[in-house]
């Protein structure tokens, strides 16, 4: 369980991380997405990646595990409804590294809600502290989760697919 929390923090990590250095970008999707305008829209983006980091660090000490389990869980559950809620439309969700409008389908709900099936069973799980096959393990993870990424862009978008 150590491996699975671990990629899990530093996938809320990255995505913190992305949140804060392109924040005009992400407050922009964030504001499309929630339906939130102008400044509102960089306010939720700023407070996602604060919920993100504290998760994040929550997942990285074991008495703290299940707490970040569930926080990334209820995290992802409010992304994936909010995805939900915009279904066909294109926009820029924000899930790249680079500006994408895309439209909102089935690969962005099954990541929104696989997300958050992982961060509960982290949250139901006994806490693992670290060994030394956690961090490879969870690299690994991250390395697949960013392939699955790429491969639906080429794949789903660019074919032009609701996906």
């Amino acid at each position: 369980m150590a491996a699975l929390a671990l990629f899990l923090a530093l996938v809320l990590a990255v995505s913190a991380g992305h949140k804060l250095v392109e924040r005009e970008r992400m407050g922009v999707a964030a504001g499309r997405l929630t339906g939130l305008s102008g400044a509102l829209g960089g306010v939720a983006n700023v407070a996602a990646a604060a919920v993100e980091i504290m998760a994040a660090l929550c997942l990285l000490v074991p008495p703290l595990q299940a707490v970040g389990g569930a926080i990334a869980g209820a995290l992802w559950l409010a992304y994936g409804v909010a995805l939900a809620m915009r279904y066909g439309e294109t926009l820029d969700c924000g899930c790249t590294f680079a500006a994408q409008e895309k439209p909102v389908g089935p690969f962005m709900l099954a990541r929104a809600f696989g997300l958050m099936l992982l961060g509960g069973i982290v949250a139901l799980s006994a806490s693992a502290p670290l060994d030394l096959i956690a961090p490879f393990a969870a690299l690994a993870f991250l390395a697949l989760y960013f392939a699955a990424n790429e491969l639906a862009g080429i794949i789903i978008y660019r074919k032009g697919h609701a996906a």
